[in-house]
């Protein structure tokens, strides 16, 4: 069994039981940590990674992203959640053929593992064929990044004959093609998931079928949950009733829920996906942060549309965290009319969103988000020796506040080096910039040219 030792880094494990370790040695066997400590032996023939001025820590975990939009990065910059949907969905998003899926999964997930993500929850509702899909599936195993593969449905307007979105159910020959074929094996690098509409989004018939097929399968369900009209607005406490929402149900956003509603989600163990910079630039409402906390929900964060922010995780940790801080400190003021007098979340808190609590709402606590011996080795090791990370003196605070993508040093995959000396181990990178790029323009040329047409 191949060995690798992380010799002498600073070690964030996000693991209370080991906790930091100021100068220290993370032994990896094969796919997993096989030790964490002070003055562990390198075995015979093991490749030794030197750590000296950098952090080691566990990869993070953005927990909702669509990668497929890869290719029209920025285009959502200036855009409210209306004109998001609008413009995409009904849209851009038709246009996309299975290569356009392909190589934006690619590139985005090697863009994810380059800035220190090594588990992304890919939500992908750009299926309309099985072609899509595999490309979709091919992009994330090609990167070798480990990913939650989250099958969606595409939501373009109907056209004549045809039903609106909100009544058409998950495709079952499509998910069980998926699981009970390729993404078949639960221990692989890439498992299948559900990307569903949920009460937000679909009849209530629809919201019923989707779970069923969840469960049938056991696999995770997330769903959206906007500021928007819910289209079934007793859904949740329908679906409460009918005992289906557990620890393998997700909402992201949320920001629109009542407080009742929320409880009794949080109560039946259903976990939640909070993209602050994304909810507060298009207008979903406060991010649910602060609630969450309040009722002992985990938080877990993502990046959410690639089309108008960038997807690194220090900047999503970041964000959220100061939004919430702000949040506290306004609920403070009004009711003191003073500031808080201490910290309300800690740095640490909010590398735990980005981490072990984004392991747990993908249902892979067991296997990474800390550096635990016997979990898969995700690590990445943060480079201090830029000068804007001199002197810092709390791990978690330069993790979060001070360290960025440019500091990633290495990050590794079950054991396995994708990015090393700041440089990503991958052959063809010229040419799938070219081949993103290329696709990007040819999908706007196609969406500006039909709506020249329909507007003639």
């Amino acid at each position: 069994m191949r060995a690798l030792l992380i010799k002498g880094g600073a070690i964030l494990s996000m693991d209370p039981a080991i906790g930091d370790i100021a100068v220290g040695d993370v032994l990896i066997e094969g796919d997993r940590i096989a030790a964490v400590g002070t003055t562990l032996e390198a075995p015979p023939g093991a490749e030794v990674i030197d750590a000296t001025g950098m952090i080691v820590a566990p990869g993070f975990v953005n927990t909702h992203m669509h990668t497929w939009q890869t290719g029209l990065r920025g285009l959502a910059a200036d855009w409210t959640i209306p004109q998001y949907l609008r413009a995409v969905h009904a849209g851009l998003a038709t246009h996309f053929h299975p290569d356009d899926i392909g190589i934006a999964n690619y590139v985005g997930a090697l863009s994810q593992l380059s800035a220190g993500t090594t588990t992304l929850v890919d939500w992908c509702h750009n299926n309309p064929t099985p072609d899509h899909t595999d490309a979709a599936i091919d992009g994330l195993e090609r990167s070798g990044i480990r990913a939650l593969f989250l099958h969606g449905s595409p939501k373009p307007d109907p056209k004549e004959g045809q039903r609106h979105f909100s009544e058409v159910p998950m495709p079952r020959s499509e998910v069980e093609r998926l699981a009970k074929g390729r993404l078949s094996d639960r221990s692989a690098r890439v498992t299948l998931g559900l990307a569903i509409l949920g009460p937000g989004l679909s009849i209530y018939d629809v919201c019923q079928s989707d779970h069923r097929l969840a469960r049938e399968h056991g696999l995770h369900a997330s769903m959206h949950v906007s500021g928007a009209p819910m289209k079934t607005p007793d859904g949740f406490e329908r679906l409460l009733a009918e005992g289906v929402l557990d620890e393998t149900v997700n909402i992201v956003h949320g920001n629109s829920l009542s407080d009742e509603i929320l409880k009794r989600l949080v109560d039946a163990g259903v976990t939640f996906s909070v993209t602050a910079e994304v909810e507060l630039q298009m207008g979903f409402g406060w991010p649910l942060t602060g609630r969450l906390r309040a009722l002992g929900s985990p938080v877990a964060i993502g990046s959410d549309v690639e089309t108008a922010i960038s997807s690194d995780m220090f900047a999503v940790t970041r964000s959220t965290l100061q939004a919430q801080r702000h949040g506290d400190a306004l609920d403070a003021l009004r009711a003191t009319g003073a500031a808080p007098q201490e910290m309300t979340i800690t740095c640490r808190d909010a590398l735990a969103w980005a981490t072990i609590n984004g392991a747990h709402m993908a249902g892979m606590a067991d296997r990474v988000g800390s550096l635990t011996p016997g979990k898969q080795a995700d690590v990445i090791l943060v480079d201090t020796a830029d000068i804007g990370l001199w002197s810092t003196r709390d791990l978690a605070a330069t993790m979060v506040l001070h360290a960025g993508p440019r500091d990633v040093d290495t990050v590794l995959v079950a054991g396995e080096v994708k990015k090393r000396g700041k440089q990503l181990l991958v052959d063809g990178l010229d040419e799938a910039r070219s081949r993103l790029e290329a696709s990007g323009r040819r999908i706007l040329t196609d969406f500006n040219a039909a709506r020249a047409a329909a507007h003639a």
